[in-house]
């Protein structure tokens, strides 16, 4: 029976799912009987603030929004950007027969919709309707089983909802009493960041060591061919007996290993002495070991494959891949893409065999359906892998799809298809060629091939690496026909040095790679994990490296020795576990929470007593431990010894170092934000501290008496005046010191007295426009140099002309009609050639904030240590993946001005017709101009943005941030 002759038996049901777009597509697929509305996500939280709190609850339970002393109840309320949405929903309530709750399957919108029925308070029929892709099919299936709330599930999300709540709430504020104010401390977020800073930390400890081998070029002297090469590379492996040392066999300390005993170590001096003795030596092979190559294809994606394979091979970051992934599935193009899960539906499984066999023949196709089992503890095996949606995929040019969301498709349907397919099979060969030296050694070399005899799946996907000098699976490596004996010729015996390197930093594949192993977290919040950590300053981005700022190892410093078990790994692998339990009714969350709360209570192995608090500095439970914050020093947590003296310090405006100089006094410099710890060496930690500090006298104001100096500031180079100590610093009488900052054209070490005077004068008074009274001035902007009359601003040319514009000139601009949108574009600075990913040309470009490099769709700033002239094709290209990896910038919308009260009505009907169409007219206009005003609206800043992603943690002055897991 169709939904349609459901809803005409059963009268009007209101569907409700989360996002408009997701709306949209279903009501397509239900009948006239059907209301789908959204909720426009979560429609109430914890409160954001003690604001929110209802006037009833104090002490405690304002701060925390959770009432710790009655079974940790959670006070709830509705968001307040949501009200007028709630008002929505119970009026199309009111005129339903049923309620039919369609948010995602998984917990968190099992909680969404727990919310939706304790706000609306239905007396109608309440079901939940869940559905793993937004196609007819599955729809109408979804409308005609729907089953009751999974109770289990919402209190197993609630009570990671409260969990996250006390740790954010109570950790946070030691950060800011010790570290600085605005921080965050997370139950994942703190992990994550741990893991960042102690990759810095083995970089910053590890030291390289060098050494050398030889690598030969063996000639058959016979013809080759492709399939038959005549000859081959080989690198040496052993020197009577010894193997020859490689990179794996030194520590980080840039030692041989205690098991290396019997490694031969070779300096530059050895590996050349060598080649010279072997220069007449006559080589043969020695062995010839051939194996059967066989690789299966890859599972279908879950949530964190596909995090990963989006940033090898798209440059996506994740927070990207989970928004595009998102808007493919609310239209319907692929399942739900939050899942932890690799298997396919017997559907899905007959639809990718079908293009298996239409796209590349019957002999790719296995005799069975392939089967993958999920290698995810705890893996909720009722979802799907992420694939095309249906039960017949559509090519990726079938979508019709562009941009992003056709390249993640793609990606999505050649995974899911090669899963279906054969395996690649071949050979791999290893030839071991020898001989002896001039003196006597006995040398052999070796050299690995692969030939693949059937690509099987690899016609259809080869997976990415994370590694850019790893070898993918499809790669071959043809070696030349040869048996043991073969006589071979050197062609040439090519010492060649090494140096070990220090272990890569993690990008956002490799971190969310290594969460998972570690079984941190849920695999659906990484995405939003990594962006709270780089929104929040604990890591920034160099290229698609993740490194730690100084600040985080401040704030993972002091976590660590005061509270080791909150960002302990097994800690919080456990703590994953024992919500899973809750999950499945085999725990129970308050007795759980108060465990780790209060660290009281005799709770019993099946309820997390082992597995909430444990033992150690945790026994006390958490609310002992921030109570005492008596043990941590400030300074201590903050202060890193860099050597020789010097010590790097995380002060309330950034990083900087420090000294005690021969005279006794401080010497301090700044730390640039975005220096990688690893990079802070004690050479140039001297350097910082040995330029000057900044403060130049260049004499006294004739006109004042007072001192003029130039500074070095924070945001660039300026000249100030010195107040004489008795003048006001506050109250109406206060007087400001007059600050400018210097021009392009000027320096610290150039600036003189007469400039910096000059200077002063700004902003300069022009004159007064007769025509309407109004003061013109000449001001130096961020933008560079410009006049100002009220709110009208017009760009001058040159800086000069601030201190030489005349009245007249002045007035002569403000009569040319103001210059809008864009100037003919300037020819490039440099061409770079062809960007990898978009394969679209690559040029630098002078901008309005400076030099720049795009392809086109993407833009990115020169960094200040980059240079036009010198900068790499491979630097631009890195610039542009480290923009892309961030996202679209997001644009906030313009509110419509209200509308005007309706003209009064004339007598007669041709006035009242004139005077609606002279308003349709002015509306239509209006409108013209609002939307050109909205499209060329900017971004909001960062921090902004970071803020209005989580509303629900946004922290206030008394409410700290946390994040959601």
């Amino acid at each position: 029976m169709s939904p349609t002759s459901e809803t005409a038996r059963d009268g009007r049901r209101l569907v409700i799912v989360e996002s408009p777009a997701k709306a949209k597509t279903i009501k397509g697929y239900l009948g006239p009987g059907y209301v789908v509305e959204a909720s426009v996500g979560h429609i109430r939280d914890l409160p954001s603030g003690a604001a929110e709190v209802p006037a009833k609850y104090t002490g405690e339970v304002r701060r925390l929004g959770v009432d710790v002393e009655h079974d940790f109840e959670p006070i709830y309320v509705v968001n307040s950007d949501k009200k007028s949405q709630v008002a929505k929903l119970k009026s199309l309530l009111a005129d339903a027969d049923e309620l039919l709750l369609a948010t995602d399957e998984d917990r968190e919108g099992e909680a969404i919709a727990w919310h939706l029925q304790q706000v609306l308070k239905p007396k109608v029929p309440v079901r939940r309707m869940v559905f793993h892709e937004i196609t007819k099919d599955a729809i109408q299936e979804a409308v005609r089983n729907p089953r009751d709330l999974n109770q289990r599930l919402v209190d197993a999300q609630e009570t990671r909802r409260i969990l996250d709540r006390l740790y954010g709430y109570e950790v946070s504020p030691v950060l800011w009493k010790k570290v600085a104010r605005g921080l965050s401390a997370g139950r994942v977020q703190s992990v994550a960041t741990r893991l960042v800073v102690e990759r810095e930390r083995e970089r910053i400890a590890f030291r390289s060591a060098s050494y050398w081998d030889l690598v030969g070029t063996f000639s058959t002297g016979r013809a080759g061919d492709a399939a038959d090469p005549e000859s081959f590379g080989a690198r040496l492996t052993t020197v009577d007996g010894r193997r020859v040392a490689t990179g794996r066999d030194f520590g980080p300390d840039g030692r041989l290993k205690g098991a290396s005993a019997q490694v031969l170590h070779l300096d530059e001096t050895a590996a050349r002495a060598l080649a010279a003795a072997l220069a007449d030596t006559a080589f043969a092979v020695r062995s010839v070991e051939s194996k059967p190559y066989r690789r299966s294809p890859y599972a279908p994606f879950r949530t964190t494959t596909l995090q990963q394979e989006a940033s090898r091979k798209l440059g996506f970051g994740a927070k990207r891949t989970m928004q595009v992934a998102q808007k493919l599935y609310e239209n319907g193009f692929i399942t739900y893409m939050r899942t932890d899960s690799t298997t396919l539906s017997e559907t899905a499984v007959a639809a990718a065999r079908a293009q298996v066999k239409q796209l590349y023949g019957e002999s790719y196709l296995p005799d069975a359906p392939r089967v993958y089992a999920s290698k995810v503890k705890n893996a909720q095996e009722a979802h799907e892998a992420i694939r095309p949606s249906g039960d017949r995929f559509r090519t990726p040019a079938e979508t019709r799809l562009s941009g992003d969301e056709f390249r993640l498709y793609e990606l999505i349907w050649m995974r899911t298809v090669a899963s279906q397919m054969k395996d690649a099979v071949g050979q791999s060969v290893t030839v071991r060629v020898g001989g002896h030296s001039a003196d006597g050694r006995d040398v052999e070399f070796s050299a690995s091939g692969k030939i693949i005899t059937f690509h099987g799946f690899l016609k259809a996907y080869v997976e990415g690496a994370d590694d850019p000098n790893a070898e993918l699976d499809d790669r071959e490596r043809r070696l030349p026909q040869v048996t043991e004996g073969d006589p071979l010729a050197a062609e040439q015996l090519a010492p060649e040095g090494h140096a070990t390197k220090p272990p890569a930093r993690y990008t956002e594949a490799s971190l969310v790679k290594e969460l998972e192993e570690r079984e941190i977290g849920r695999p659906s919040t990484y995405a939003s994990i990594i962006g709270t950590i780089l929104d929040r300053g604990y890591v920034f981005k160099k290229g698609t490296a993740l490194v730690p700022s100084f600040l985080s190892f401040a704030v993972v410093g002091l976590l660590e020795k005061h509270f080791g078990r909150l960002v302990d790994y097994d800690f919080t692998a456990r703590m994953e576990d024992d919500l899973d339990r809750i999950a499945r009714g085999e725990a129970k969350a308050v007795p759980w929470l108060r465990r780790f709360y209060f660290g009281d209570g005799d709770v019993d192995a099946a309820s997390a007593a082992h597995a909430g608090n444990g033992d150690g500095d945790h026994l006390g439970g958490l609310k002992e431990l921030v109570t005492d914050l008596g043990a941590i020093d400030a300074r201590e947590v903050s202060s890193f010894p860099v050597g020789d003296g010097i010590v790097l310090r995380v002060g309330r405006y950034g990083p900087y170092v420090e000294r005690k100089g021969e005279d006794g006094a401080e010497q301090r410099a700044d730390v640039p934000d975005d220096l990688p710890p690893d990079e802070l060496t004690v050479q140039l930690a001297g350097e910082l501290l040995a330029k000057p500090t900044g403060d130049y006298e260049l004499g006294t104001d004739p006109a004042t008496g007072h001192a003029i100096v130039a500074k070095d500031g924070r945001y660039g180079p300026y000249v100030t005046e010195i107040l004489p100590e008795d003048a006001p610093k506050t109250g109406k009488n206060a007087v400001k010191p007059r600050t400018a900052s210097l021009l392009k054209s000027m320096s610290l070490e150039t600036v003189t007295l007469e400039d910096a005077l000059r200077l002063l004068t700004l902003p300069r008074v022009v004159g007064t426009d007769p025509a309407d009274d109004q003061e013109i001035t000449a001001q130096n902007g961020r933008f560079g140099p410009y006049l100002r009359k009220g709110t009208d601003s017009r760009s001058l040319e040159t800086e000069e002309q601030m201190f030489t514009i005349t009245l007249d000139e002045a007035l002569a601009i403000y009569a040319q009609p103001k210059q809008r949108g864009r100037r003919a574009a300037a020819p490039p600075l440099k061409e770079l050639g062809a960007d990898p990913v978009s394969g679209k040309p690559v040029v630098v470009k002078d901008g309005r904030f400076g030099p720049y490099v795009t392809d086109g769709e993407t833009n990115a700033t020169l960094r200040k240590d980059d240079d036009v002239e010198t900068i790499t094709p491979e630097r631009g290209f890195e610039l542009l993946a480290e923009k892309r990896s961030k996202g679209p910038a997001k644009k906030t919308a313009k509110k419509a001005p209200a509308k005007k009260a309706a003209a009064k009505k004339t007598t007669t009907a041709k006035a009242a017709t004139a005077t609606k169409t002279a308003a349709k007219t002015a509306a239509k206009t209006a409108a013209k101009k609002t939307a050109a005003k909205t499209t060329a609206k900017k971004a909001p800043a960062k921090k902004t943005t970071a803020k209005a992603a989580a509303p629900a943690e946004s922290g206030s002055a008394d409410l700290p941030v946390s994040e959601q897991v």
